[in-house]
């Protein structure tokens, strides 16, 4: 397991499904715990303001699930605030074609239980609710982009995303840490999939640490719960 920098030199990244709240059936149906905000607000002034949520929801919809602002990587990188009262800035990359679009709503719409989450420059479709349209979910959109070079597939935990090539939570890392207040800090990246391999690769390079919830912490209540200790403590806690 990575070492972890100490706490006064650590800027510290999070990823929000499955890291800081349990996995839903649906992207709308996520409960966030009563004094998540808070602990997060807290550690955020123990950072000097250095941590942000790293994740692949729009930035709108962690603000409303959080009801604080945070500095946020939204959409993988594909939207960035790099402090609670910024701005959002997106980086020049293009959205998906507007039929593929309607295709994965059709698609959706076939699939009862099926879900379609849209981003500004891309979208997901979760089946968690539909476990047998992985398949066909994955097929449809690999033919859809063979039509254009600038976006890749990605597969999540039951769900498949199509997003700009140059968008991922390796960019957004690093797009953070380039400035203040998370400029000269060691990133500390915490995450539970595939798609946060990318943040935790740049948070080691950078002399930080990358680290998974389910090695780690063992579940998003275990992450809650050491966020909660580390608030108040010296240092953070040995893993």
């Amino acid at each position: 397991m990575d070492a972890l920098p100490r706490l006064a030199d650590s800027a510290l990244l999070l990823d929000f499904d499955g890291t800081l709240v349990d996995i839903a059936p649906t992207p709308d149906s996520v409960v966030v715990p009563d004094g998540l905000a808070d602990t997060l607000a807290a550690l955020r002034q123990r950072l000097g303001g250095a941590l942000a949520i790293v994740t692949g929801r729009a930035i709108e919809t962690v603000d409303g699930f959080l009801a604080t602002r945070f500095a946020v990587a939204g959409e993988h990188g594909a939207a960035l605030r790099h402090t609670a009262d910024a701005a959002i800035e997106r980086p020049p990359l293009p959205g998906p074609p507007h039929r593929w679009v309607e295709t994965a709503a059709g698609l959706i719409a076939a699939w009862p239980g099926a879900v379609m989450e849209r981003k500004a420059r891309g979208f997901t479709m979760h089946y968690r609710g539909a476990p047998l349209a992985g398949p066909v979910f994955r097929a449809a959109l690999s033919a859809m982009l063979t039509e254009a070079p600038g976006f890749q597939l990605l597969e999540g935990l039951m769900v498949w995303e199509v997003r700009p090539i140059g968008a991922d939570k390796g960019t957004a890392v690093a797009a953070l840490m380039a400035r203040p207040p998370f400029v000269g800090r060691k990133p500390v990246f915490i995450g539970d999939d595939v798609t946060d391999e990318d943040g935790m690769r740049v948070a080691r390079a950078m002399g930080g640490a990358g680290l998974r919830v389910d090695a780690a912490f063992g579940s998003p209540a275990g992450v809650r719960a050491w966020l909660r200790a580390a608030a108040a403590a010296p240092d953070w806690l040995l893993l």
